[in-house]
């Protein structure tokens, strides 16, 4: 790759890409390895200093300077979490790392995409599956590609008065959290010049609550300048008003007072913690651990907790949340690119032993529960930045690999259609291009040498169009079908037939590019349900609703 000799003596100053595998950092030098299909990485890059110790519950600080060269071959520890199958805490609070994927050669000024694994924000990480890496869009799509750590859960999220008192107002807002990706994409506009990256063409992706995340970039003023486009996977409404956030501090707290024999019930936890000198209560927090405050909250499965996150705080996020994009008040007008899956509910069904899949209820649910979701976490945000005369441009998908079609035809092997079909997470990998599904959990079961032209001829053109999104801002990709923008009135369109999306789709064989002429609102949901079913039913099937 090139003698690393010349730069070793250079002082902490970034450098443009030369080609090595050594690149010279604002923290120091870094040295990077080979990997997949003519790609290159660094992984394990510390953005932040650890927060630990006085830094946790703070806002993120600088990552320190370090002599001589740093070996980036070993990916950076994961935030604390619960284990996704087994009964056990893993992780680190030193979890502020991340990593960055080029292609091999010479070329400068790549597009850069950063992207923000899901996991509802109490679990995941940039590694956590094979999903999640970056060689594909490096070496399939010609970018610069970032992944990050960040911190989850009450680590991640946390508003407590006694910890807030005397500190800085962006640590007083509780979004750790969302102050940790905005870190990171200051590292990313300081430092991805010397990998080859261009840092006025930064485009933030994230799906579940990447996605989530993502919109909350677009919604905080502390994110504004650190990039110019936005993709938004399967995202949702999970903003938390600040009463929220506290009552749920509060009630972890008095949780934490009755496991350390300070009190017998929650009820009296409660009176003992109005009382308690803030700084007591203080020094209790800040000395219980990491794990065994995630003991305290019940899981949701797929090692996710129960923990609110996102703070409508007004500094780090807007107040107002979603409502934001309706007023025209949020602060990141960047283009964006806005979707979800066709039965996003599958995989929350899927492990609800109330339910059966090879009952009617399971599919009305899973259709209903789904056109909840886009309704939320689509059509209404894409309708509202587009409703405004001076909004910035907006394209809408929706994902259908999987989903039986009318006739019940499926890609997907065996019965999978019917039970998962085009579920939650699954188009991950056709957006980045690995070839996984949830890691080994459904690879083998789902990707078959069956439906292996059809769904590779779809991940080429979903990622010919998001490469050309995050080059320009436009998805026009050369010899595909063209992306229409939301229009300002997409209901009405919709109703006239006219295209308001675009719909990914393949058989076995072949991948479709087809135009998406639907637009949802939760209105619609509630009268499609009380139409068709009896309120007995219809009350069960929104039992079901799962929006994550």
């Amino acid at each position: 790759m090139g003698s690393t000799s010349r730069i070793e003596a250079r002082d902490k100053a970034t450098s443009a890409w030369q080609g090595d595998l050594v690149v010279q950092t604002r923290e120091g030098l870094l040295k990077g390895r080979e990997d997949r299909d003519g790609s290159l990485v660094w992984r394990g890059i510390p953005y932040a200093a650890p927060p630990v110790g006085d830094l946790r519950w703070r806002a993120p600080e600088s990552a320190q300077q370090w002599t001589g060269i740093r070996d980036a071959g070993a990916f950076g520890g994961w935030s604390v979490q619960r284990s996704p199958f087994l009964d056990f805490i893993m992780g680190s609070e030193d979890c502020l790392y991340l990593n960055v994927w080029r292609p091999r050669g010479v070329a400068g000024d790549l597009p850069v995409y950063v992207y923000i694994h899901g996991g509802g924000n109490t679990a995941g990480a940039s590694n956590l599956i094979d999903d999640y890496l970056g060689w594909a869009v490096a070496a399939k799509s010609g970018m610069v590609f970032v992944s990050l750590n960040y911190r989850l859960g009450p680590l991640g999220w946390f508003l407590d008065p006694a910890i807030a008192a005397g500190a800085d107002p962006d640590s007083a807002s509780g979004n750790f959290g969302t102050l940790d990706i905005i870190e990171a994409l200051r590292w990313v506009k300081t430092n991805i010049a010397a990998f080859g990256g261009d840092p006025s063409r930064v485009t933030v992706a994230g799906e579940s609550a990447g996605a989530l995340n993502t919109l909350s970039l677009l919604l905080s003023p502390r994110a504004t300048g650190l990039f110019e486009r936005a993709i938004v996977e399967s995202g949702y409404d999970g903003f938390t008003a600040m009463a929220d956030a506290r009552a749920e501090s509060d009630s972890l707290f008095a949780t934490l007072l009755v496991k350390r024999g300070r009190a017998k019930t929650p009820a009296e936890a409660e009176r003992i913690a109005a009382s308690m000198p803030p700084a007591e209560r203080a020094r209790l927090l800040r000395a219980a651990s990491a794990k065994e405050l995630l003991r305290l909250i019940p899981p949701s499965g797929f090692g996710m907790s129960k923990w609110a996150s996102a703070f409508k705080d007004g500094r780090v996020i807007a107040k107002s949340g979603l409502a934001a994009f309706g007023q025209g008040l949020w602060p990141n007008k960047v283009p964006l690119i806005i979707g979800s899956n066709r039965e996003e509910t599958k995989l929350f069904l899927s492990g609800d032993r109330s339910l059966d899949w090879r009952r009617p209820l399971y599919a009305e649910a899973a259709k209903f529960g789904s056109l909840e979701w886009k309704a939320v976490g689509v059509d209404s945000i894409a309708d509202a930045i587009a409703s405004h005369d001076d909004a910035p441009p907006v394209y809408v998908y929706r994902f259908d690999w999987g989903a039986p079609d009318a006739s019940g035809k499926s890609p997907l092997p065996g019965d999978w259609g019917r039970r998962l079909g085009a579920f939650h997470s699954l188009d991950v990998s056709f957006f980045l291009g690995t070839e996984s599904c949830l890691g080994p959990l459904y690879t083998g079961r789902l990707f078959t040498s069956a439906n292996l032209p059809g769904r590779e001829e779809l991940s080429r053109g979903i990622m010919s169009y998001l490469s050309a999104f995050a080059s320009s801002g436009l998805p026009d990709a050369s010899g595909l079908p063209s992306w229409p923008r939301r229009p300002k009135d997409a209901a009405s369109a919709a109703q006239s037939g006219l295209p308001v999306g675009i719909v990914f789709d393949a058989s076995a064989t072949k991948a479709s590019f087809s135009p998406l002429s639907e637009v949802v609102t939760k209105e619609d949901v509630a009268a499609a349900l009380d139409a068709g079913f009896s309120p007995d039913v219809a009350a069960l099937i929104r039992q079901h609703f799962t929006v994550r």
